[in-house]
């Protein structure tokens, strides 16, 4: 997301982008508006990952014998990061600059060798500081990744520069009729109130605790889940379990289009991560104009004040996000029948303007410091 929409804001510039194939339905080198995009390795997802360091040196350094690049643009610190040092160390004058993105905690590296620290020391953490130790500008996205870089012993200049919004997607509103209609389409009254998690279903986005949180409240509170992932299953089953499989509802992946009608029939965006490089999940809810309760993990806390464009929940622990949901429904304000022709509509009339106050506060901060116009032109200082 973040390459495509800086990359097409700065249309001066041409940009080849390589990156693991990791399916092969998908075409070896294709194009996206100023992005020409080659995709290396065997079409295998686990297998290419490992293969990227040295096929997208490889693709590099072919590339470059009839394009002379005048920069290196690497996204993350991980596989592809490592080829992206390799173009370094052979081309010197060439000036690498690295994003951080990163959503994991760097201890999640472990996993290639099945949680051993001694192994991860000497086989999985000199590679991956390798990028940091050739980068000569680093962009972080949110202030806790700059302090990683930090840690990491980096020596070169560190700038923030966060991702952001299309704020014209989220700027749609929703009647009380079509409201009313898209929440009877999937089995919601117009008085439940509605959480929803929009990104995908896995261990670091800690759904489970959601769902646990779902007997302390009231029944008509109900969880809404769009994208999938992993976790799926162990989130049905534990819905299951706990016997509020009626007051969940799993929604695959959608269009943007799709996406923004979930946010605005929805109340509250929740997410209580156990880690966190940003989160544009948190700022799309926050433009959409819904309240968004989060846990004050990773970057979150650069754009999340606790009652101010917020609301915090302690991590792995139900009932905090259970307090937090009570105090929205407790600060809202109270619901109010619309008519149009024959079908009756449900709103809110904010009485209570605790609630409204949070959701104005954090839709001006997204106006303010975190649109894509924006983070292109503060971008184009090092591309």
């Amino acid at each position: 997301m973040a390459v495509d929409e800086i990359a097409k804001r700065l249309d001066d510039h041409q940009f080849d982008l390589i990156t693991a194939r990791r399916d092969k339905k998908l075409a070896k080198i294709d194009k996206n508006n100023n992005i020409n995009i080659y995709r290396v390795g065997l079409g295998c997802p686990t297998l290419d990952k490992f293969l990227l360091p040295f096929c997208g040196f490889f693709k590099a350094l072919s590339l470059n014998k009839k394009n002379n690049y005048d920069k290196i643009w690497s996204l993350m610190a991980s596989q592809a990061s490592i080829a992206a040092a390799f173009f370094k160390i052979k081309f010197k004058n060439k000036k690498l600059i690295l994003t951080l993105q990163e959503g994991d905690e760097e201890e999640y590296l472990m996993r290639y060798v099945f949680g051993n620290k001694f192994l991860y020391k000497i086989l999985i953490r000199p590679w991956h500081l390798l990028v940091f130790k050739k980068a000569d500008q680093i962009v972080a996205i949110s202030e806790y990744l700059k302090k990683r870089a930090e840690i990491n012993g980096v020596s070169c200049p560190i700038e923030i520069i966060p991702n952001g919004v299309n704020l014209e997607n989220y700027q749609i509103e929703i009647g009380s009729v079509e409201r009313h209609e898209w929440r009877t389409k999937f089995g919601f009254k117009d008085e439940d109130i509605i959480l929803v998690h929009t990104g995908r279903l896995n261990y670091k986005n800690s759904l489970e605790n959601i769902i646990k949180a779902l007997p302390l409240l009231e029944e008509r509170v109900k969880f809404l889940s769009v994208g999938k992932g992993e976790e799926l299953e162990n989130l049905k089953n534990l819905a299951a379990k706990l016997k509020v499989s009626s007051r969940v509802y799993f929604q695959d992946f959608v269009p943007i289009e799709e996406l923004v009608k979930f946010l605005k029939i929805s109340d509250v965006f929740i997410r209580p991560s156990l880690s966190e490089g940003l989160g544009s999940s948190f700022l799309e809810a926050m433009a959409a104009g819904i309240l968004v309760i989060a846990t004050p993990v990773g970057g979150i806390p650069d754009f999340l004040v606790h009652g101010q464009t917020g609301l915090f929940c302690e991590v792995n622990n139900p009932k905090s996000i259970a307090e937090q949901v009570n105090y929205y429904i407790d600060n809202r304000g109270s619901l109010v029948s619309q008519k149009s022709g024959e079908t009756a509509g449900i709103s809110y009339d904010f009485e209570n303007k605790i609630i409204s106050g949070i959701i104005d506060r954090a839709r001006k901060l997204i106006e303010e410091k975190y649109t894509w116009p924006g983070i292109a032109d503060k971008m184009k200082k090092y591309l």
